[in-house]
């Protein structure tokens, strides 16, 4: 009998089930304050009482919040929000985007007191969030990517999401003025919009500064194979690409082998420098900890998504703060970053556009014509469904 022990489950759902079978009491674990035992009321009222000092905020994840990847670039956020005066922060790591995401939500609102929710990974807003928004309509619920439609979504559940394919449009400068072999190479996860958003703006900022620049990408299927993404660093360094780049959870993998094969890389997510000192070149890094401390003083300011306080769809880039670059390596030399810089001050200023026609996909159809241009908030982005021009690979059908 494969049973799965008891010890393996989390803590609310432990919690969950003491507080529904027995009025033993249970011992809160949430982060930032100590255990202590109360009878299974007490526990639940202590949860609901913390509201009244502080406000409880969820965050989930995926993966490990030390992925060097999106789970800790969310958890830095969430560790900045917590610094600010009136929020208490609860955590919770390595969800999978199942049933498991709902019993998470729930622990946190019913045993913590959680008013707010960010469910921070992709795979949690449909069916997960909707459902749980709708149960709790007094819960306010704040997911990474999704685009919010208010004729379908309840009115409780915001999107926020930053352009960073601004800082992988500079990153593809430096990649295409870096390269001796114009090959360039792209290990995604899957391609949903925001993938191939990031893809075809490191492709056009790579063929900005060299029109023979081509980026080959291969797509693993999720957002955590360790395994596949090695496999595909090493296949791309065995046919002499010599910078590689990503859109997975974590980029680690990726670093470390693209270092080992003795070729460049450029990281995505947070800062993973570290891990490749001598091949990396640069980075598209999220600015969450801006974004989380905007929210919780709007929160804290008593404004909600319910009420229009808080706008439903909130996006940024460059200019407000949603993304970064991270620091140039050694490999960059200084006329590459000077040149790179300029066009990051043009996008910074909102005085440029990157999807500005004519620009073809990889079959040859005219996706923007020549004379139209989109600006980042354009939604024919967000709805992306096509690799540009210079990209060696296919959407999945």
């Amino acid at each position: 009998m494969n049973q799965r022990p008891f010890l393996s489950l989390s803590r609310r759902q432990v919690m969950r089930g003491l507080l529904a079978s027995t009025a033993f009491g249970v011992a809160r674990l949430t982060a930032g304050c100590s255990s202590s035992g109360d009878s299974a009321d007490d526990a639940t009222d202590d949860a609901a009482s913390k509201g009244s000092d502080d406000l409880v905020v969820g965050f989930i994840y995926v993966g490990p919040k030390d992925d060097y990847g999106y789970n800790q670039s969310h958890a830095i956020g969430a560790a900045a929000m917590a610094e600010i005066p009136g929020i208490k922060i609860v955590e919770e790591a390595n969800v999978p985007e199942t049933n498991a995401v709902q019993e998470t939500m729930r622990s946190m609102i019913e045993l913590d007191g959680a008013k707010i929710l960010f469910p921070t990974s992709f795979g949690y807003f449909d069916p997960h969030i909707l459902e749980l928004a709708e149960e709790f309509p007094e819960v306010q619920f704040f997911h990474c990517g999704s685009v919010y439609d208010e004729k379908v979504h309840p009115p409780n559940v915001g999107s926020y999401f930053g352009y960073i394919d601004e800082a992988q449009y500079i990153a593809g400068i430096v990649a295409g003025q870096t390269t001796k072999t114009d090959k360039l190479g792209f290990i995604a996860a899957k391609p949903i919009p925001q993938v191939l958003r990031n893809i075809n703006s490191f492709t056009l900022g790579a063929r900005s500064v060299n029109p023979k620049a081509t980026v080959q990408v291969i797509f693993t299927g999720d957002w955590s194979l360790p395994v596949k993404e090695s496999e595909a660093t090493n296949s791309m360094a065995d046919q002499s690409i010599d910078v590689v780049t990503c859109h997975v959870d974590s980029p680690k993998v990726i670093m470390e082998t693209a270092e080992k094969r003795g070729i460049y890389c450029s990281g995505y997510h947070t800062d993973q420098a570290p891990l490749a000192p001598k091949g990396y070149l640069t980075g598209a890094e999220w600015d969450w900890s801006s974004v989380y401390t905007q929210y919780a003083k709007d929160l804290l300011d008593g404004k909600t998504l319910m009420d229009g306080g808080i706008p439903h769809l909130l996006r940024g880039g460059f200019s407000d703060r949603f993304c970064t670059l991270s620091a140039y390596g050694p490999g960059v030399s200084e006329e590459v970053q000077a040149d790179a810089n300029a066009v990051k001050e043009k996008l910074t200023a909102n005085e440029m556009a990157i999807y500005e026609g004519e620009i073809k996909d990889n079959t040859g159809k005219v996706q923007i014509p020549s004379g139209k241009k989109y600006d980042q908030k354009a939604i024919e982005l967000e709805q992306m469904d096509w690799l540009v021009d210079g990209v060696d690979g296919k959407v999945a059908g």
